[in-house]
């Protein structure tokens, strides 16, 4: 199997390439356009899309156009998340991924307009991928849950709840897995889902996907409290400016650490039970996604 780095390399041109080509031709208002690639190009990990692709490849199996449809609308859906996230009515944030928030260079109505053309385009997007069409209607149907009201939309509303009060951390933990965790699930059950792999597989990346998503959000919390404005590329902090419930404050830096790594175990305990479970699985590049949480 290829080695991480040029996977990721190249896999990361080719979503890129799928939300850039699929706005250009799908969108009919040149500002609105604008706004929307102005995020899409701002970067990031691109974690969630990486997680199909590399869910896919980990059963052995070549990448298809439609492999990177999917990633793509996953992404897309998350940048409409970063987007609402930094409007002033949520978190008010001026800085994003080292460059000013789409509402600070194009204003809060196109900002919001921008984030809105996002989610529909995603699931536009995977309405007319070449999936057979039952993969399709579940693929649509799982991340219609992901990214709404059962998922990171409820999660955004608990997050912005317990910004008013101390959430316990069986409470918080419930906000981390809708409002980070939804997509992350929705990363591997996609990947497991186009791999055509048996529901008992399935069942294991979406058991993976748990404790993954829930590392992803612990590391989140403790960067937020631990690291700079340069190397994260946005504002540091917020979390206590606004009030919020966080592992590190419930749990004190190194309980929250303690916690990461514990997750991270799990990750890692679950892979290997897919491992011993599917003959065809090479473990490689989901445990080195999993490495870049540590």
């Amino acid at each position: 199997m290829e080695a991480f780095n040029d996977f990721r390399e190249q896999s990361l041109l080719l979503i890129e390439k799928e939300m850039e080509n699929f706005i250009n031709e799908y969108t009919a208002n040149e500002r609105l356009k604008e706004s929307m690639l102005y995020s899409i190009h701002a970067g990031g990990k691109r974690f969630r899309p990486l997680l199909v692709l590399a869910t896919i490849r980990s059963f052995n199996k070549q990448i298809q156009v439609h492999d990177y449809q999917v990633a793509a609308a996953l992404e897309m859906i998350h940048t409409y998340s970063l987007i609402h996230d930094d409007l002033p009515a949520m978190d008010n944030d001026d800085l994003r991924r080292g460059k000013p928030t789409n509402h600070k260079v194009f204003g809060e109505a196109h900002a919001i307009l921008a984030g809105d053309g996002l989610l529909t385009a995603a699931f536009q997007l995977l309405a007319i991928s070449h999936i057979d069409l039952d993969q399709k209607v579940l693929l649509i149907q799982l991340l219609s849950k992901a990214s709404g009201t059962q998922g990171m939309v409820a999660g955004q509303a608990g997050d912005l709840q317990g910004e008013s009060r101390s959430l316990s951390l069986a409470e918080l933990a419930d906000v981390h897995e809708k409002k980070t965790g939804a997509l992350i699930e929705f990363a591997l059950l996609a990947g497991g889902i186009l791999a055509q792999q048996p529901e008992e597989i399935v069942n294991l990346l979406g058991n993976f996907a748990q404790h993954l998503g829930l590392a992803f959000q612990i590391r989140d919390d403790l960067l937020d409290a631990t690291s700079s404005e340069e190397e994260l590329g946005k504002k540091v902090g917020r979390d206590e400016v606004l009030n919020k419930s966080t592992y590190p404050s419930l749990l004190g830096l190194e309980g929250a650490r303690q916690a990461l790594e514990e997750q991270l175990t799990f990750c890692e305990v679950t892979l290997r039970k897919i491992q011993q479970t599917s003959s065809e699985f090479e473990i490689e590049l989901l445990k080195e996604l999993v490495e870049q949480l540590r």
